[in-house]
């Protein structure tokens, strides 16, 4: 699974014209599920960003994580994030799981976010057309894959 994070000031989903979900303190999460993925990886991930420290304290350091400061999340399914580009100039998205696979790890993904003490996850919708927006802070965006976390 591969995560590409990026500490928001203000973040939201709408798909329709319609706001699904909106924050503003905290992380927009576009999730990819490639093929072989386990509900390890999302246990794997899901750690790793509750506890992530990257908001800045009183002295102006990254030492504060999302519970700290009181933060939400944005989850959104992304498959995009496994495509390849190495031929041609169409990306091909073979590495990308079905539905039948990244939807429930994704929904798997976003409950261990919760049961690590993330009180607001929001989603967009699975498989839907949305549009993204976020104020990205500081920027600070982060790609973490679940294969190179111990």
């Amino acid at each position: 699974m591969r995560v590409v994070l990026q500490r928001v000031s203000e973040g939201s989903v709408v798909i329709d014209n319609n706001t699904v979900a909106e924050i503003k303190n905290g992380f927009l999460l576009l999730l990819g599920v490639k093929n072989g993925d386990t509900e390890n990886d999302a246990v794997k991930l899901a750690n790793k960003i509750s506890g992530l420290r990257i908001f800045t304290d009183e002295n102006d350091k990254m030492n504060l994580s999302l519970a700290d400061v009181g933060g939400s999340v944005i989850v959104v399914s992304n498959f995009t994030l496994y495509a390849d580009c190495s031929h041609g100039r169409r990306p091909s998205f073979i590495n990308a799981a079905k539905p039948d696979l990244s939807n429930p790890l994704y929904e798997f993904f976003c409950e261990k976010l919760r049961e690590n003490g993330v009180s607001d996850v929001q989603t967009g919708e699975f498989g839907a057309d949305m549009q993204v927006k976020l104020v990205n802070d500081g920027p600070v965006t982060l790609v973490i894959d679940s294969e190179e976390l111990k």
